[in-house]
């Protein structure tokens, strides 16, 4: 696609030689007004080196590009050369580049063989996948989308909750009340109610914790009956699991849980010893991060047995090991904040360089409308499949409510349902918790799911209609001069600045100038700019660095 800002530097160019054409790219802007043009260039620079006053220079340069095909129009205004960019060949070179690439439009050139890697959704095998996995399995899978779209090759990684004390309350629970049967008719619900109700009895008789805790030792010593309980819980965990997964279009590289580095972690015990980094306390085995201000690190129990932390170590290193890559990044919830700050401040104590590669990634908690917290234990869970399915339900009346003319009501309903539970998703705050509200979800009114997915439709229903179609069109057949209102211009320079604007023309373009400034500023004091292209890998690593610290409430 054309350049804009490099053609005009060229033109510009013609008439300042002493300048080459970078540097005259440098000094062009956006204004923050579409009245103002949609370029400038000041001129104040350019007055030493001509003996002019500025507003003279702009008005001699402004002259010298009135004859340019390029330029609708082109003003001085003060010490400015203001630019409009004739509209139609502006669209016509957007749009011919929009087809061309079709769905990849806007995406980056490859970033060499290192991978990113996404660790996100993570249920837990045995417990309800509910509603709360909502926010890590949505935000991580548009991360990786991102990442992608950016030229990195990404593995998309479901570390599962297979592993843990739990399984020992739920093997012992299964052994006391369970049912074969039962638990084949409804795997999730059934073992739901099992986990529930050992928690309730054990309120009465604690001494089932310590069962619980014995079995779960012998599952990781390969007890060959307890494996065998374990393998069946996590087959059938997994079935429910795809399902929903399905029904959001999400899909994985791995579903390497914890289990899979459970003979991965002795490894890192003794490097850790070796590096005498592990202190015993009261029978366990810890790091002790106190001097920096995360408190002691739990590696193994007093019995032995280990924990989240112990895993995540050697889960780690493993993927560094087999993968080598650029940037791990954990999407969990922002209650584990200390968990990750403890796990990276270990790899770096370890001495590993790349412990800055790994990033975490949180968010805020979802709740349900009537208030309720979800809790597992105490068996108050909102299965993400029933939401899922509610939504399509919900779509569907709505649909024939409005007799909406379609021949495919179940499909469409899918569609827009699923599709507005996902929209509702990354449109709330990252950061923040959220209440998750029908009417909000499903409205067909203002910035929602449903409108969005309805203005596509409608945009469609017009090309249908019309007997366009975008596939087989011939960019040179169509006339580009009537894409000239204001609203479509907008739009166009709006997909132009998709691939071609850095990040300093988006921030004054959407800002205003001052907050561009303020934010190079802030740039230059970690030796980096935004008026060049973001290099998170390279020149820009602290700042990429500080902005994760910031996102993550480390600043």
């Amino acid at each position: 696609m054309i350049n804009l800002k490099k053609e005009i530097a060229k033109e510009l160019q013609k008439q300042i030689d002493f300048l080459d054409e970078n540097q005259i790219e440098a000094m062009i802007e956006i204004p923050q007004e579409s009245s103002m043009g949609d370029y400038a260039f000041p001129c104040f620079k350019l007055a030493k080196e001509l003996h002019k006053a500025p507003p003279l220079i702009a008005a001699d340069v402004a002259a010298g590009l009135k004859g340019c095909a390029m330029f609708s129009d082109v003003r001085n205004v003060n010490a400015y050369v203001n630019m409009f960019i004739d509209r139609a060949f502006v669209s016509e070179n957007t749009l011919k580049e929009v087809k061309l690439n079709a769905g990849a439009y806007g995406n980056d050139s490859p970033k060499g063989d290192k991978p990113v890697i996404v660790e996100y959704s993570s249920p837990n095998i045995a417990k309800p996948f509910h509603i709360g996995h909502i926010r890590s399995t949505v935000i991580g899978a548009a991360i990786a989308n991102l990442y992608e779209a950016c030229g990195y090759r990404v593995l998309r990684l479901n570390h599962l909750g297979d592993y843990g004390t739990q399984f020992g309350k739920m093997i012992v629970a299964y052994r006391l009340w369970g049912n074969e049967e039962d638990v084949k008719k409804e795997p999730i619900k059934t073992l739901l109610s099992y986990y529930v109700k050992f928690h309730q009895e054990a309120e009465k008789d604690p001494s089932l914790e310590d069962e619980a805790r014995a079995v779960f030792t012998k599952l990781e010593h390969g007890e060959e009956e307890e494996l065998k309980l374990w393998q069946w819980f996590r087959e059938e965990s997994l079935k429910e699991f795809r399902r929903v997964y399905d029904m959001l279009g999400i899909d994985f590289d791995s579903y390497n849980g914890e289990s899979f580095y459970s003979d991965k972690m002795q490894a890192v015990i003794d490097e850790l010893n070796e590096k005498h980094l592990l202190k015993e306390s009261q029978g366990a085995q810890i790091v002790d991060l106190e001097e920096y201000g995360l408190g002691p690190a739990l590696i193994t129990k007093s019995d032995g047995s280990t924990l989240y932390i112990t895993r995540d170590l050697a889960a780690v290193m493993y993927r560094k090991n087999t993968y080598d890559f650029a940037k791990c990044i954990y999407v969990v919830a922002s209650q584990q904040n200390l968990h990750f700050q403890q796990l990276f401040k270990i790899v770096e104590l370890m001495g590993c360089d790349w412990a800055s590669d790994c990033v975490h990634v949180p968010f805020g908690l979802v709740s349900m409308e009537d208030g309720g917290i979800l809790s597992t234990r105490g068996g108050n869970v909102v299965f993400l499949e029933d939401v899922l399915n509610a939504a399509v339900a919900k779509t569907r009346e709505i649909i024939l409510e409005k007799n909406v003319n379609t021949e495919n009501v179940d499909e469409t309903a899918a569609m827009v349902g699923i599709g507005a539970v996902i929209f509702n998703e990354l449109a709330n705050s990252r950061i923040k918790d959220y209440v998750f509200k029908w009417d909000k979800v499903l409205n067909f009114d203002g910035e929602t799911g449903p409108y969005v997915q309805y203005t596509h439709a409608r945009a469609a229903s017009v090309l249908r209609n019309a007997g366009f179609d975008i596939e087989k069109c011939d960019p040179k057949s169509i006339d580009y001069s009537y894409i000239s209102s204001d609203s479509a211009y907008e739009l166009i320079k709006l997909i132009y600045r998709e691939s071609h604007s850095s990040g300093y023309e988006l921030i004054q373009a959407f800002l205003g100038p001052v907050r561009a400034g303020f934010y190079q500023a802030f740039a230059w004091a970690f030796g980096a700019s935004l008026k060049k292209q973001y290099d998170p890998e390279g020149v820009d690593r602290l700042t990429e660095r500080v902005v994760l610290m910031v996102e993550a409430g480390q600043l």
